[in-house]
């Protein structure tokens, strides 16, 4: 038996498994191409030159013979040695052995009898063995113990899962053999192989194996998923179920490496094409453990943009982008995003804001709520944090001054509805401020209360609502019908009024007191004694409201607004004008209540 083998049997190691006699020819072009990939520490050159000493090593045994042919060309790629491979089949008249199903269809429209290894599926990696139900990683170094990360989000464990510390051929060993059978197996890929970097995805691991100069000595790490999840097994508050199903479209999942944002995004995968939606990935490189269903895509020729740019073409309703790293990341992200694909984004962050500061740098403020409408932080495999996006012209929170009134991008809590951050541009620099709740101020609530008093006066036939904005000016609601006479032609009324009370007056539809953040009132009442010197009318509640701001009512009717002392008491002199009112209720059998 004579052959002639190719490069794709030799960095497959397939020559050495399949024959057992006879003579082995290998082109010269051949020999210099793995040279070139060995010197450049790429991974076909180590696994190639290794199954060419093991042939040297069986000719010496005197099982097969093993000959070198032709001459070494100044310069060699893989096209140009496959062709020598078939040149010498055709003059030696013998088989040409390939792994490659595109050289094998080539050689045989040329007429060459070729011997084709096909692929085979599900190969065992040696380093399976390292791996348990709960490994989640492990990491393999020359002179080291084999480690794992054993656990689950949030409870990981760093373990030895070997007694002896593995020698540089053992570990080049590894790596050789995950390569070879990674060019064997069709579930499996090369995606990336640098000088001294390979990725491998190799069915349902990850490994990522370097080696010198790239890396001090030869290491694997492989990864896999330690659990699939579906989106019920997180148990998600049915608010958040209902706006996957009908409102948000530009979601990012952020959180620190092994936090579950990859396993989560599989199962919002799953759930949106159980949805019967069509269901897209980019990934870089392709991990993702997902239905046959749903197609994943790499980076077109190395480009993500050129990958957006084919989805767009074969238009997904929903595509998860699996994970946002750099510019062109985020930039594909959101031109797929504007253009309507529904997009569900990966990226590394400490906190749920770091996740919208990283678009931030690289998009207009204006555009985020548009790309960016719900942001979840995940740790430990559990949701953490849930944000929703909206812009709106408004003060910042802070600034008082109405004319300070621009665009911002409000982060609110999902659930809460309270703002936690605000965007917005101040100067020439664009920026995300915290929002800290106020504490509650007993004379600025009782300033609201008075203030309200006298507004009742002035404003009649409709509810007022106010809230001191700082301590010179206040926000006053009043029904959208009144507003206008409230302002007065050319704001004559609200200025007379501004001169009057000496507070700068903001008035707004109460409407939207619902939305804002002031305190609200219960409306309870609540049970009070009442007692009587010369000078007050001293009221006794419950030390449970101790610190609550109250509102004071004859028959229904507002008097004035309070707050209870922390001995739980409210003194009002009688001469004052609340004082009076209260006095003269209590003479005359009038109902007093007090409500919080």
């Amino acid at each position: 038996m004579q052959i002639v083998a190719d490069y794709s049997c030799l960095v497959t190691g397939a020559v050495s498994k399949v024959v057992k006699e006879g003579e082995v020819i290998i082109p010269i072009s051949v020999i210099t191409l793995l040279e070139r990939e060995m010197k450049s520490n790429r991974a076909d050159g180590f696994v190639g030159t290794k199954e060419l000493l093991t042939l040297k090593e069986m000719a010496d045994a005197g099982k097969i013979e093993l000959r070198f042919t032709g001459n070494k060309p100044r310069f060699v790629n893989k096209d140009e040695a496959d062709w020598d491979a078939r040149e010498v089949a055709q003059l030696e008249n013998v088989t040409l052995m390939t792994c490659d199903a595109v050289q094998e269809k080539i050689a045989k429209a040329l007429g060459l009898d070729v011997g084709y290894v096909k692929q085979e599926e599900h190969l065992d990696l040696s380093i399976s063995k390292f791996f348990d139900d709960t490994t989640m990683s492990i990491h393999i170094k020359d002179h080291n113990k084999v480690f794992a990360k054993k656990g689950q989000p949030g409870a990981w464990d760093f373990v030895a899962v070997n007694d002896k510390e593995l020698t540089h051929d053992e570990v080049e060993d590894f790596g050789r053999e995950i390569v070879e059978k990674a060019e064997r197996n069709p579930l499996a890929f090369i995606e990336i192989d640098k000088e001294g970097a390979t990725v491998v995805q190799y069915e349902n691991y990850r490994i990522v194996i370097t080696r010198h100069p790239f890396s001090k000595g030869t290491e694997i790490t492989a990864v896999r998923p330690v659990r699939i999840m579906t989106l019920d097994d997180y148990e998600l508050a049915p608010e958040l179920i209902k706006r996957f199903e009908e409102g948000a479209e530009g979601i990012v999942i952020a959180g620190s490496p092994g936090a579950g944002k990859t396993t989560l995004a599989q199962a919002l995968a799953e759930f949106y094409a159980a949805k019967k939606k069509i269901v897209k990935t980019i990934e870089h490189p392709r991990d993702l453990i997902v239905s046959k269903g749903i197609t994943q895509y790499g980076h077109l020729e190395g480009d993500p943009a050129a990958t957006g740019e084919v989805l767009l073409l074969v238009r997904p309703d929903f595509t998860v982008y699996d994970e946002l790293r750099t510019t062109k990341d985020f930039e594909t992200y959101s031109d797929m995003r504007l253009a309507g694909v529904g997009m569900i984004g990966v990226t590394h962050a400490s906190r749920a804001i770091d996740a919208i500061q990283r678009f931030l740098g690289r998009l207009e403020m204006g555009v985020i709520p548009q790309v960016l409408d719900t942001v979840i932080f995940i740790k430990g495999g559990k949701l953490e944090n849930v944000y929703e996006l909206e812009m709106l012209v408004k003060m910042p929170s802070g600034m008082l001054e109405a004319d300070l009134a621009r665009p911002v991008v409000e982060v609110r809590d999902f659930f809460t509805k309270k703002i936690e951050f605000e965007i917005y541009t101040y100067g020439e620099e664009t920026t995300i401020v915290p929002v800290k709740e106020a504490r509650a101020n007993p004379l600025m609530k009782l300033a609201e209360g008075e203030l309200r008093r006298l507004l009742k006066k002035e404003i009649q036939g409709s509810n007022v609502h106010v809230e001191m904005t700082g301590e010179g000016s206040a926000a006053i609601y009043v029904s959208a019908d009144v507003i206008p006479a409230v302002i007065g032609t050319k704001g004559r009324n609200i200025i007379a009024l501004e001169k009057k009370i000496g507070l700068k007056l903001d008035v707004r539809d109460i409407a939207d007191v619902a939305k804002s953040d002031v305190s609200k009132t219960t409306g309870e009442e609540i049970q009070f004694d009442v007692d009587e010197n010369k000078k007050a009318l001293l009221f006794y509640f419950d030390k449970s409201v101790n610190g609550r701001q109250v509102d004071f009512k004859v028959d229904g009717d507002f008097v004035f607004s309070a707050v209870i002392s922390q001995k739980g008491r409210v003194n009002i002199g009688k001469r004052t004008e609340a004082g009076g009112i209260l006095s003269k209720a209590l003479n005359s059998g009038k109902k007093i209540t007090v409500s919080v």
